[in-house]
């Protein structure tokens, strides 16, 4: 399976993602994990990368997009994966699309994890207090939010006009919505 998770920062992606890719023996693939793979490895897109990052600045498209290329194209990835925190546009929508059509593949299945706003900044103003990380205020938080539901807003119409888009609540135990994803995938 072709998976793209999809939900907003503190809705449990990351720690779904690793479980239900190793539940279906797939690579959890994460734009942060290609990030740093190419920046301590550096190799030209992580020097590129890296220049962008240092400075503060967003990585441009082209080349988050080539590092996801060059990810895909790995063996690992040939009979399947997760993508976890892309595509994040709808320009990159179309750039997943193209990367995996040269592959001969496309994406199976979209999951976006549903979680109530409230909660999820709950548990962001917690962990930033937990981790000391006192820049992350609870406006800050819902800044942050309030952008990724602008940002995503329009890829998820696309996947859901695509029929590639299921909706799974992402609250309650982390065992909870575990449960969930495996009754989703396995249908």
């Amino acid at each position: 399976m072709r998976i793209v998770l999809m939900g907003p920062p503190g809705a449990g992606k990351g720690t779904q993602a690793v479980s239900l890719a190793s539940q279906l023996g797939i690579p959890h693939i994460s734009t942060g994990d290609i990030f740093r793979s190419n920046v301590s490895a550096e190799t030209e897109l992580g020097l590129l990368a890296k220049k962008y990052m240092d400075a503060g600045e967003y990585v441009p498209d082209t080349v988050t997009n080539e590092m996801v290329k060059h990810r895909l194209a790995q063996s690992d990835a040939a009979a399947g994966f997760l993508l976890d925190g892309y595509p994040r546009t709808v320009a990159q929508v179309a750039e997943l699309d193209a990367i995996l059509q040269k592959l001969g593949s496309k994406v199976d299945l979209v999951i976006e994890l549903t979680v109530d706003i409230d909660e999820v900044v709950s548990r962001l103003v917690q962990r930033a207090a937990q981790q000391g990380r006192t820049d992350d205020s609870e406006d800050v938080i819902r800044r942050r939010l309030e952008v990724y539901g602008e940002q995503t807003a329009p890829l998820i119409e696309a996947y859901r006009a695509r029929g590639l888009l299921k909706a799974v609540d992402g609250m309650g135990e982390i065992e909870q919505v575990r449960a969930r994803l495996n009754q989703l995938v396995a249908s």
